[in-house]
């Protein structure tokens, strides 16, 4: 077969391929339809061959054979034909009754000594109880057609052997119930692989809302770090300008410097932000041009800010925390960023915070203490500040916490682990 052949016989596949669904589709909306068309086929293919010449008279075989056989009347045998084809109509709905029912007039007719080409409705129900019908009703189906078949080849031992007889029934009586079973099998198994499929397709969409939810929480917790703390800034800024107005009016236009610098940089984060959104969602062509994300050396511009705010702030670090990873550096600025602007909004001016990153082997440590009140407003017990503090520190296995320090103050501190995990390269 040549390419050309291959690929004519697409469109043909296709046809076909479309012509069993709208079969399938019509059969579930009529099955009746299709039980009739087998009743009156095999009506039309057996049946009617034995009412023309007279059951299995007139010249059909050798005339041993033919004598071997009770003739019957045509009313009898319309009797027994109708008792062989009729049940077939529920053969799907009820298979076990449509077998029992034929293979008792199976019986009956052979034990009549009559041989009709309707027998072979008894294989189709066979096939049938295989295909729809309850397992554990096979092994019996199964002895009674054995039963059935041992009397058939009695019957026929004056035309031909006992044991070839048997051997051609039995091998019909396997075939029919072997093809049942095949297609049983062969439909679990495309009913499995289209329940698969069709759970794959849920946990897709749900692995897509989850990954919308997690970017969701990811935007606001960015969001509330920046505009949290930028604003906070500002706010502090503009109350001191506006109490240096009269008295010292160099310290007001500063503070007006201060706080169009700190709107600024809110933008340029806040674009920065948004753009990553957008190029996630346009493609990297259309991207704007991106700075990089803060990390532990731009905490000292972080605390510059602050002390122009009014707070006095002593910063150490200890440690090679340069070398640190980008993801920790940038999970270190953000908490200390919000514990900073927790402590810009609830402490005096006079306050002193001390701030101390010590990097060991194993673990990041970040300590921010502040000498003002003890007990605030419940700034990290609600809203996003803790939460999205802790949620960054449980991405390297770390925990914050956040209370009254020992001497006064509040005190913030949190823990990340710097050691690799297992699986990441």
């Amino acid at each position: 077969m040549t390419t050309d052949d291959i690929s004519g016989m697409g469109p043909l596949v296709a046809r076909l391929s479309r012509g069993g669904q709208r079969l399938r589709q019509a059969d579930r909306t009529r099955p009746w339809v299709l039980d009739t068309a087998v009743v009156v086929l095999v009506f039309l293919m057996f049946c009617l061959a034995d009412l023309l010449h007279g059951g299995s008279g007139d010249g059909d075989g050798p005339r041993r054979f033919r004598l071997a056989f009770t003739q019957l009347p045509v009313a009898g045998m319309l009797a027994l034909q109708a008792g062989l084809v009729l049940p077939l109509l529920w053969r799907r709905r009820r298979p076990l009754a449509a077998f029992g029912v034929i293979a008792a007039v199976f019986v009956l007719q052979w034990s009549l000594g009559a041989a009709l080409r309707a027998d072979v409705a008894l294989f189709i129900a066979l096939y049938s109880l295989a295909l729809h019908g309850r397992l554990r009703q096979l092994p019996w189906a199964c002895a009674a057609m054995a039963g059935a078949m041992v009397l058939v080849a009695v019957r026929v031992s004056a035309a031909m052997s006992v044991w070839d007889a048997l051997f051609f029934l039995l091998s019909t009586t396997t075939a029919a119930l072997a093809l049942g079973l095949m297609v049983r099998i062969r439909r679990a198994q495309l009913a499995g692989l289209r329940e698969r499929a069709a759970r794959l397709e849920v946990e897709r969409d749900q692995r897509s809302r989850l990954a919308a939810v997690t970017e969701r929480a990811r935007v606001a917790r960015e969001m509330h770090d920046i505009v949290g703390h930028n604003l906070s800034v500002m706010i502090t800024l503009a109350d001191a300008g506006a109490y240096a107005t009269d008295s010292a009016p160099e310290r007001g236009k500063e503070a007006l410097q201060l706080i169009g610098d700190t709107g600024r940089q809110a933008l340029g984060e806040l674009r920065r932000v948004l753009g990553v959104l957008r190029e996630a969602a346009d493609g990297p062509s259309a991207g704007p041009e991106l700075s990089p994300q803060p990390g532990i050396a731009d905490i000292g511009a972080l605390c510059a800010k602050v002390r122009a705010a009014g707070l006095e702030v002593v910063y150490r670090t200890s440690g090679d925390v340069d070398a640190l990873d980008s993801g920790v550096q940038l999970t270190a600025y953000r908490i200390v960023q919000e514990a900073l602007t927790n402590t810009l909004k609830h402490a005096d001016a006079d306050t002193r915070v001390h701030l101390a990153i010590v990097e060991t082997e194993t673990r990041l440590n970040i300590r921010v203490q502040d000498t003002g009140p003890a007990t605030p407003p419940g700034p990290y017990e609600e809203g996003h500040g803790l939460v999205g503090m802790r949620e960054r520190a449980a991405l390297y296995g770390g925990t914050v916490s956040a209370g009254p320090a020992g001497g006064g103050g509040w005190s913030v501190e949190a823990v990340l682990d710097l050691t690799p995990q297992e699986g990441v390269r």
